[in-house]
């Protein structure tokens, strides 16, 4: 029987649209809630809305619905798919990848693969993404996942803040931590360890250090090979514009996606986020 592999994402992967619609990608979406009103990320609500109503309003968020991941299993199968390929965010940052394992199990006609990918945002997306051009390319399914977890020690996410207190109010960081840090004008520099989980790579003081730190970071990743990089924001674009103009003039850099954060992530982050994602190749 001929493998037909269809790939499933979340939204928080941040791949950006043109990507998933090119390779016919499915996407399943966590919840952003507000009291008036639960929409699904991205699909639903786009980014500016809601780093716009930040800190007026900030909403609560949870993990895409049963029925949700069920209706995407059901729509690969109606369109004629053998094999799924789904890939997450970490998991030490949410269970979404538990609860699609979860249903999977009680899919028979499929065949199917849940990686947790250990990072997020764009350290993902660049796993998914080199995944649907071997897709494209016609591999087979056990090598695609073969490469999958070749392409996950490859990816390497970091990111800058405005302000810790969105991490404090979200159980992210400790408040005496996040309002020491705060009060010094602590700029961390926030990456993903090998289990997944937030770490402090870099403590810098301001946010033009801490802006600085994240290209001097990229530098020495394209100074030692070829890298792609993918650039994110959220509520940040003047300066993503000009990190952006700065990031694309570096040699050795192969391919580039600019992306924004998706609300999801963006509710325990607030707006001021720069980051990048880099896949060493």
């Amino acid at each position: 029987m001929n493998e037909k592999i269809a790939l499933l994402v979340d939204s928080m992967c941040d791949l950006p649209r043109e990507i998933i619609d090119r390779f016919g990608i499915y996407v399943i979406a966590p919840r952003i809630i507000y009291p008036y009103g639960e929409f699904r990320d991205r699909l639903e609500i786009t980014p500016e809305e809601v780093y716009g109503r930040m800190p007026d309003e900030i909403p609560t968020t949870s993990l895409p619905s049963i029925e949700d991941i069920m209706e995407a299993f059901d729509r690969i199968k109606l369109d004629g798919f053998t094999h799924v390929l789904a890939v997450h965010i970490s998991n030490a940052l949410s269970s979404t990848v538990e609860v699609v394992a979860m249903q999977a199990k009680e899919i028979k006609e499929l065949t199917i693969n849940v990686v947790d990918s250990k990072t997020l945002t764009m350290g993902t997306g660049w796993m998914v993404y080199d995944a649907a051009k071997n897709i494209a390319a016609g591999w087979s399914f056990d090598k695609v996942v073969q490469r999958i977890n070749q392409v996950k020690s490859q990816v390497k996410v970091y990111y800058i803040l405005e302000t810790l207190e969105y991490l404090r109010r979200g159980g992210r960081i400790g408040k005496v931590a996040g309002m020491l840090a705060e009060f010094m004008h602590f700029k961390p520099v926030i990456s993903v360890d090998l289990e997944g989980k937030y770490f402090t790579f870099a403590k810098t003081r301001g946010r033009i250090k801490s802006i600085e730190k994240l290209v001097e970071i990229v530098q020495k990743a394209a100074q030692a090979g070829p890298v792609n990089l993918a650039i994110m924001h959220g509520g940040a674009q003047d300066e993503f514009d000009k990190l952006v103009k700065r990031l694309t003039a570096l040699p050795n850099i192969k391919e580039v996606v600019t992306s924004d954060i998706s609300p999801a992530l963006g509710v325990n982050t607030g707006p001021g986020l720069l980051g990048v994602a880099i896949q060493e190749l």
